[in-house]
């Protein structure tokens, strides 16, 4: 029989929804807010996001699109954009190729897309000539909040690399491993995933978790605790890597999952929202910038995440280059 007073430890300990993102947005609202170039914000959640991340201190916006447009959204739906500058352009791949222009030329420590298609941003931020490429793979990020789960967790790519080999895998990871220094949670626990923990040659991704592992050994992946291959429950539950035997400090609480293609990513992240009711912050790492990759679907709560967990990104990149400038 469970008591009233036990009942009420038990309502005490559970998870909170939401309450991962609350903690990072707080954190963003200590750091000095970040300039950031809002691509073509033409709807309600588009414009309310950055507007409501401005109003919290987060960001600086600096909206780029049809002028016209802007303070048309604004003024049905009551945001008061007033005090933010607006670059005016005619459509969306205009603003996309504008927005990157000013990133080039620091203007923007932050990218962030509005309500033009994915497609139209990245062709612009990985143009060869005039986009934002660095040395490292682009790549993407899930920040999830599951309520069900203590940890805020990673997934990676589920968005932008479909069928990475090891050489783009080995940035998939460092892209996240740098991103959670940033962010202020010291060294992750990375857990590579497939489908099975152990290494076999019919299933090429355990060889290539291997190899990731390995790599970390060696140096050539730095800033986290890397194990792999790890099946997706004994990477996420303890019980789970006890019963099959893992000894790991990885296996069982895992911050960072990466997964083998973007199909199996997907599939993962979607899964954790729609059955476990997680939210979902997205990023594009890799570039010279953070960029905020929100789906048009995102609450204004998720496009805040998006932007506080960037900006504390940006202050950690702003804070490192000082230190190396002193």
């Amino acid at each position: 029989m469970v008591t009233p007073e036990v009942a009420i430890s038990m309502r005490a300990s559970e998870p909170v929804p939401h309450a991962k993102y609350e903690r990072l947005i707080a954190r963003a609202k200590e750091a000095p807010a970040s300039s950031t170039i809002v691509v073509h914000p033409c709807d309600e959640t588009s414009l309310r996001g950055p507007v409501e991340a401005a109003e919290a201190g987060i960001i600086r916006p600096i909206f780029v699109g049809p002028s016209a447009k802007i303070a048309g959204v604004a003024k049905k739906h009551g945001l008061d954009i007033g005090n933010y500058e607006v670059v005016d352009v005619e459509h969306s791949e205009a603003a996309a190729a504008k927005a990157v222009e000013m990133i080039r030329a620091g203007k923007g420590e932050l990218l962030m897309k509005g309500s033009l298609h994915t497609d139209e941003l990245m062709r612009a931020v990985t143009s060869s000539s005039t986009g934002l490429r660095t040395a490292r793979r682009i790549s993407h990020v899930f920040i999830m909040d599951v309520p069900s789960h203590p940890d805020t967790l990673i997934v990676t790519d589920a968005a932008i690399n479909i069928a990475p080999d090891l050489d783009v895998k080995r940035d998939i990871v460092q892209n996240a491993i740098d991103l959670f220094s940033e962010i202020g949670d010291g060294m992750p626990r990375v857990a590579i995933l497939s489908a099975v923990e152990t290494v076999t040659t019919k299933i090429p991704s355990t060889i290539d978790a291997a190899a990731l592992c390995k790599m970390a050994d060696r140096g050539q992946i730095t800033g986290g605790i890397l194990d792999g291959p790890l099946a997706f429950d004994n990477a996420i539950d303890l019980e789970a890597a006890r019963i099959k035997g893992i000894k790991s400090d990885v296996a069982g609480r895992a911050q960072i999952l990466v997964v083998p293609n973007l199909e199996a990513g997907n599939m993962l992240a979607k899964n954790l929202i729609f059955l476990s009711r997680a939210d979902a912050a997205g990023l594009v790492l890799g570039a010279r910038v953070p960029i905020i990759l929100t789906s048009r679907a995102d609450s204004v709560r998720t496009r805040m995440a998006s932007c506080a967990i960037a900006s504390l990104s940006a202050n950690a990149r702003r804070h490192s280059t000082a230190l190396s400038a002193a």
